[in-house]
């Protein structure tokens, strides 16, 4: 639990001329459920898609697993679920995991397993475009979760699914902490903030909080997440005034 998973420092990515993230450094503990949230367009996705290995960045360095990101050897090890469905509408749901279980070598065997962790039992023959949102949503998982990875990636998995849904999916990720999963799922739904073992904050391409719910909220005197949240802004913002 102590020995950190993900270990970023210093990171600076720029898009288009523009800085997106300003020297970001966060270590992430092995084997909890760590809730990235803030708002739409606060860097959430760049960070993840860094610390997968995908992102160019512009300075600073990401460990994962104790190797550089993106390392050739960390692929079977780290599972990404993107915010679009990375997934074959015209398949199956057998169909597509076990093309995906091909891609990324796993054993066909993987294919009922995962079937059977995310609760797709019986939808094997399903074409995913005939899917509701929530199950497509746990067929992505599912494709992450084939190789058996030490570390999930999950970018906003529960966007624009009902209160029902998002619960079961969130009764997936905690199973799959529980057998020694390390998990980073971002939302930009503070309420969501309350699932998690601990909690990275984010604003305009910065790191305002990083520490466990209960912690949080002790330190800004809030009621809920959404409160510190703007308690945290508010403090900053002083910061910057000050600064200047």
């Amino acid at each position: 639990m102590d020995e950190a998973t993900i270990e970023v420092r210093d990171l600076r990515v720029v898009r288009g001329g523009h800085e997106v993230l300003h020297g970001v450094s966060v270590s992430v503990p092995g084997g909890v459920i760590t809730g990235l949230l803030g708002p739409s367009g606060c860097g959430k996705t760049t960070l993840m898609r860094a610390i997968v290995g995908v992102q160019r960045i512009a300075s600073g360095e990401v460990r994962v697993l104790g190797a550089p990101a993106g390392s050739r050897g960390l692929r079977a090890r780290v599972g990404y679920v993107t915010q679009a469905p990375a997934v074959y509408g015209d398949l199956t749901v057998a169909e597509n995991l076990r093309y995906f279980a091909r891609v990324l070598g796993a054993a066909q065997e993987a294919v009922g397993r995962t079937v059977g962790v995310v609760g797709l039992a019986g939808f094997e023959k399903r074409l995913v475009r005939e899917l509701s949102g929530g199950e497509l949503a746990r067929v992505s998982l599912a494709t992450a979760l084939l190789n058996d990875p030490e570390l999930l990636i999950l970018d906003e998995p529960t966007v624009g699914l009902d209160p029902v849904l998002r619960e079961s999916l969130w009764g997936t990720f905690r199973e799959l902490a529980h057998a020694g999963a390390t998990l980073v799922v971002s939302s930009h739904v503070m309420d969501e903030a309350r699932r998690c073992d601990r909690l990275m904050l984010m604003r305009d391409g910065a790191l305002i909080a990083d520490d466990t719910p209960a912690q949080i909220l002790a330190a800004t005197g809030a009621k809920d997440m959404e409160g510190a949240f703007l308690a945290l802004v508010g403090s900053s913002e002083r910061d910057e005034v000050r600064a200047t």
